[in-house]
């Protein structure tokens, strides 16, 4: 097991950990989180032994082989594949021993070595190497063509994909995962996720991605005020679990406040009466002894809003015949998406699906017009204005420059303390919003391009993965604004949560094709599984063909059984939808209901409440409060209901 015990870490004049402790067990999937800032990183660089707490221990043990993903890529001729194989370190090792005994002269001891040298890497399973390696590549967005290019070919996204299939190809005891979807699109997420679930190490992600994390880990460690706290379950799981503790933790310091005030209350009454003197005494040692209850505070959250648009075209934009592409490639136009007859309505809320490279980003470009269409005509509707989100808006930023002087720039005739009061609402107070954004995070220049596009006031939002870099406090201040965002949405986004929040329907780019996905994410990540699993079917050969027809009637056999399983599949989830929408909505009437009804215990349990002053209002809370039950009671019986109807769904 991993201890970390009473760690101090300071960092410049910044202290990150004070005599913080936690435990983890072998074979746990550890969600690491807390705030930007907070020391999620310098915890991996301490478990890797590249820093040293200042006081403290971490033990881990000796023999416990440890991957992590490398954060800078060399520009390599070396080829994709065989990059992705070092990460084997074990099997490389092996064959390095076997070429250096290889280029011995024979001999008998030499000989020995070299049966030796061959057991252990039949022991490695270095003859299905190659074959795992693809299989790394393949779910995580690398076509075969791909795999024998060098790794210096490939964008820096790209080869931050090579550093984790190098990392998952590690054989290791322990695996280190810093923000691992951040290069990813869903369907490589989605792949990650089934591999990550399937891991027999012990597991800690840190990531901003609560679907993600839901998926996969069953515990939670939340930096918080410079301590470790161990949570069990996924990250939903904390959300809840810290809830209560603030709430407990609030009950704890108003009774505690009541009690110092009785206490102190006895001593200004009877300290200078002789007869009252000793005990008057004995309450001020009980005070000065009451250690007082720090309060747990929840993160200061961060919200913002979509300003109501100025003007509501319908329809938004009318695309006909359209081909979308870039415009010479070997002198001829590349076709990416094509045959496009579509119509962006007013208050529409897409999301844009589609495998990675199916063109997704290639048509949001059209639509903004950084892309030219190769055919066909968009016509846009008379007042639209675009908002335009994408990880180049961000690298367009002046690196030089200040948030107030890029907010002026659109905004040159409005008064500098409009704007920098609009900017403090995006987290950019004091000093900050005259400081040059070069040295800020991702995520804060994120947060400086949302600014920009909230200012503008649009009617239309693009949206091309707009999560990338946010931490979960940002994302979650981004989905409840796009939730009231009262224009048309389209968005592409590898975020699950984000998605099922802000859209209502889906498109999906797919085979050079814009057409309508008839289900929800769930139904979605089906159809990406059996996607990759009937491309990584061998076809069946002209052999087993030949053989009587046996293998090929049995391949038929198969593709028939996979096409009533997945009509099977279908009927059930369209059974399935209406009893879950039913749950969730009564879920939620449940909390709130629940909540009402909490806080009229909360005022019942103060004793001034029956007093003959508030008699009228002990009756109506009475009332209130037997009413509530009844509503709760009913609730309950109808979420019970339900769940016996979900449940006899086989």
């Amino acid at each position: 097991m991993i201890r970390l015990q009473q760690i101090s870490l300071l960092r410049g004049n910044k202290s990150l950990f004070e005599q913080a402790d936690v435990t983890l067990n072998p074979g746990e999937r550890i969600g690491l989180i807390g705030s930007n800032g907070t020391g999620k990183s310098t915890l991996f660089a301490m478990l890797r032994q590249e820093l040293h707490p200042d006081q403290g221990n971490i033990d881990i043990p000796a023999s416990w082989q440890m991957a992590s993903v490398a954060q800078e890529t060399p520009a390599l001729d070396r080829p994709a594949i065989d990059y992705a194989l070092d990460g084997d370190t074990r099997l490389r090792g092996l064959e390095a021993r076997l070429a250096e005994l290889e280029s011995r002269e024979h001999d008998e001891q030499t000989g020995l070595a070299m049966a030796e040298v061959h057991a252990a890497l039949a022991d490695a399973d270095a003859y299905t190497a190659r074959s795992r390696a693809e299989q790394l590549l393949t779910g995580l967005g690398f076509r075969p063509e791909q795999f024998i290019l060098p790794v210096a070919s490939f964008s820096g996204g790209w080869r931050m994909r090579l550093n984790l299939a190098q990392a998952l190809m590690c054989r290791s005891d322990l695996l280190l995962l810093d923000e691992p979807t951040n290069h990813l699109d869903l369907d490589a997420i989605i792949w990650l996720e089934d591999w990550l679930r399937r891991y027999p190490g012990t597991l800690i992600i840190i990531s901003h991605d609560r679907d993600f994390l839901d998926g996969i880990v069953n515990v939670i460690v939340h930096i918080d005020d410079k301590k470790l706290r161990r949570y069990s379950g996924n990250y939903s799981g904390f959300e809840r679990q810290r809830a209560a503790q603030i709430v407990l933790a609030q009950a704890m310091i108003e009774k505690q406040t009541r009690q110092r005030a009785h206490l102190q209350s006895f001593i200004d009454r009877f300290k200078a009466k002789a007869t009252k003197a000793r005990q008057a005494q004995s309450r001020m040692k009980a005070l000065a002894r009451m250690e007082e209850i720090a309060p747990l505070r929840a993160a200061a959250e961060f919200t913002f809003e979509f300003r109501e648009p100025a003007s509501a075209p319908n329809p938004m934009l009318v695309l006909d015949s359209v081909d979308c592409g870039y415009p010479v490639e070997d002198g001829l136009p590349k076709r990416i998406v094509g045959g496009i007859d579509f119509s962006l309505q007013i208050g529409q809320r897409i999301g844009l699906l589609g495998e990675n490279g199916a063109g997704k980003s290639t048509l949001i470009k059209t639509l903004v017009g950084d892309l030219a269409p190769l055919n066909g005509k968009i016509l846009s509707g008379k007042g639209l204005s675009i908002g335009y989100f994408a990880q180049h808006q961000i690298e367009m930023l002046r690196h030089e420059e200040s948030p107030l002087w890029h907010l002026s720039r659109i905004a040159p005739d409005v008064r500098e303390q409009d704007l920098r009061n609009f900017l403090g609402s995006f987290n950019f107070p004091g000093t900050m919003v005259t400081s040059p954004v070069g040295p800020f995070s991702g995520g804060e220049k994120a947060r400086l391009a949302l600014a920009m596009i909230v200012w503008q006031r649009p009617n239309l939002l693009l949206l091309d993965e707009p999560t990338n870099h946010l931490d979960l406090e940002t994302r979650e201040a981004l989905t409840e604004a796009l939730a009231q965002f009262e224009g048309t949405l389209l968005v592409v986004s590898h975020d699950r949560h984000l998605l099922r929040a802000t859209t209502d329907q889906f498109l999906i780019v797919s085979h050079g094709q814009l057409r309508p996905f008839d289900g929800d994410l769930d139904d979605y990540k089906q159809w990406l599984l059996e996607t990759k699993a009937a491309a990584a079917a061998p076809s069946a050969s002209a052999a087993a063909k030949a053989d009587n027809g046996v293998a090929f009637v049995s391949k038929v056999d198969q593709k028939e059984q996979r096409r009533k399983d997945a009509e099977e599949r279908q009927r059930l989830s369209g059974l399935r939808k209406p009893i879950e929408n039913r749950i969730r909505k009564l879920e939620d009437q449940m909390d709130k209901t629940g909540k009402l009804k909490a806080d009229i215990d909360r005022q019942l349990e103060d004793s001034e409440i029956y007093s003959d002053a508030n008699k009228e209002k002990l009756k109506a809370l009475l009332l209130d409060q037997a009413k509530l039950t009844k509503e709760l009671e009913q609730l309950e019986g109808d979420w019970l209901e339900q769940q016996e109807a979900l449940e006899a769904i086989v």
